[in-house]
């Protein structure tokens, strides 16, 4: 598809980023809309599986439709993908309750997969790995703009219209991006000789769900060393196992292990899972500093972490276009995940004094980096491996990623309630005594007090401090200043141990090989590697 005219290349292109586009916004939409939705579906219980379901589906199909793209075609499952996200979409929107949300949902996440999975990996069929940078830096660029309009998109729609259309407004463009693909995206001929690995498929589904489930879980639904958690991780653990031995066996394996002898491919993937923990760790946490530490309202908060994703978005782009002209991306890698770090470090470094403006400059930082850094292990993965394995090495890279994020989330979470009940404990010995605390209803509101969630909602807030007779005003200003100290000093271990994992990130990048990106997409001989190998060793 490599030889197709520029023109068409282009239209084809734009249709995949509207398709993806289309798929961003509808998961960055929700965050906002949710808390409405539930209000009038019920089922506040089951809050975090609207999101839960939709990482689980989402993530296991990518890896399985990257294999299954590589066989048949890529157009195939692009156009079902969209299908499938928007039948999911518009049931989404019938929903009379949280059980049906949750599964409309998780029916999402199944065409999300194979919308994300795909779509990348096109990017490989259709231009050589010198011409993809640019390409891969603009596909990035879609999800920062998604996580820019898709928040305030949907409260827009929750305070002005019905929140059904939060899942329907968009459907137009997945017509529009079904349409074009269907009738300009080549279609390849299916290698009809291969079996499909059914077995391998089905270890490696039970090797990644309980595993994103444990870290999802573990620390907050229940404690790390709890049955349920310790059961899921020895579920992932045999079912690994017993993955590897299906796979040495498989004529056809879903994901081939000898992908792995492969250096650039499993140095590449084990930096993406370094660079998923402290991207998600940045996105997740810098919230909780900038409502619960500094008192900004949500609505200001979200203003503040938008100039995250703009820079993230302009440096990813920048960083494509420099790849595209010079054909290296080592350095670019070295330099954002050096800026990320350095970011993180200075995230580290606020307190309950840092200004908006401070907190600004220092997401902007990460976001740069970010932005310079999130799409080049997908173009090394891609350069280095044959083009028949083009589908399965861009999902493999992927999965990793959310794998990464996933747990570096679950261990900064974990750091953050520890480093938070110490400091707590330690802040709160002054007031613990105080005989105003013996009043049973006034222990009760303290206590809520002391919960992040609670600091981070100033209604919350201010529902709790007019609950209490003016005498309780003097300790409930000591509580709450007590408690953002201890959250600043929690986060500021969050950030640190962050900006750590990210200087691995970097310190392994110096061993990643960096052989010249391919002006075509024919595969190259063991030859021709070599000499591409000590060239790149001689620069």
């Amino acid at each position: 598809m490599e030889h197709l005219e520029h023109r068409k290349k282009v239209l084809i292109m734009i249709a995949i980023m509207s398709a993806m586009l289309f798929a961003a916004l509808n998961q960055t939409i929700v965050g906002t809309a949710l808390p409405k939705i539930i209000s009038e579906i019920g089922g506040m219980d089951y809050y975090s599986w609207v999101f839960t379901i939709f990482m689980l589906t989402s993530s296991v199909t990518a890896i399985l439709v990257g294999k299954l793209s590589d066989m048949y075609g890529r157009k195939p499952f692009i156009l079902l993908g969209i299908g499938v996200f928007m039948i999911g979409s518009f049931l989404n929107g019938l929903s009379a309750s949280i059980i049906q949300l949750i599964i409309f949902r998780g029916i999402q996440g199944f065409g999300a997969g194979m919308i994300m999975s795909t779509a990348f990996t096109a990017v490989g069929d259709l231009f050589s790995p010198r011409e993809r940078g640019k390409w891969q830096g603009l596909m990035s660029s879609v999800f920062g703009l998604a996580s820019v309009f898709g928040p305030t998109l949907g409260g827009w729609i929750v305070d002005n219209a019905d929140w059904h259309w939060v899942f329907w407004v968009f459907l137009p463009v997945g017509f529009i991006a079904f349409g074009m693909i269907y009738k300009m995206f080549p279609s390849q001929e299916p290698n009809r000789g291969l079996k499909v690995d059914y077995l391998g498929s089905i270890m490696l589904t039970l090797t990644i769900i309980p595993l994103l489930l444990a870290f999802t879980w573990g620390g907050n639904d229940y404690e790390w060393v709890s049955l349920q958690i310790i059961g899921l991780l020895t579920t992932s653990v045999v079912a690994l196992i017993l993955f590897i031995i299906t796979e040495k066996r498989a004529s056809n394996p879903v994901l081939p292990l000898q992908l792995f002898k492969n250096k650039i491919f499993t140095l590449s993937n084990i930096i993406g899972f370094i660079l998923g923990a402290g991207m998600f760790g940045a996105i997740m946490y810098m919230p909780f500093f900038i409502q619960g530490v500094m008192g900004t309202s949500a609505t200001k908060s979200g203003l503040v972490m938008m100039p995250m994703t703009l820079s993230m978005v302009f440096a990813s782009t920048i960083g494509g276009q420099i790849i595209t002209k010079t054909g290296k991306y080592k350095f670019l890698a070295l330099i954002g995940l050096f800026i990320m770090s350095a970011g993180m470090i200075l995230l580290s470094f606020m307190d309950t004094d840092t200004t908006n403006a401070r907190a600004l400059l220092n997401i902007i930082i990460v976001g740069t980096g970010l932005g310079l850094s999130f799409p080049v292990f997908t173009l090394t993965v891609q350069n280095a491996v044959q083009h028949k394995f083009l589908g399965v090495a861009t999902a493999a890279t992927q999965l990793f990623r959310q794998i990464g994020g996933t747990i570096g989330v679950a261990i900064m979470g974990t750091v953050m309630n520890s480093s938070m009940t110490s400091k707590m404990t330690e802040k709160m010995s002054s007031v613990k005594d105080s005989p105003l605390l013996s009043d049973p209803e006034t222990a009760g509101v303290m206590k809520q007090l002391q919960d992040p969630q609670n600091i981070m909602n100033g209604g919350k807030l201010k529902e709790l401090q007019s609950t209490l007779p003016q005498e309780f005003q003097g300790i409930y200003a000591s509580i709450l200043e007590g408690v953002r100290e201890s959250l600043s000093y929690a986060l500021t271990n969050v950030f640190f141990i962050g900006a750590m994992i990210l200087l691995v990130g970097f310190v392994l990048t110096f061993f990643m090989k960096e052989i010249p990106l391919r002006m075509s997409n024919k595969d190259v001989t063991e030859e021709e590697k070599e000499t591409e190998l000590k060239e790149a060793s001689n620069h």
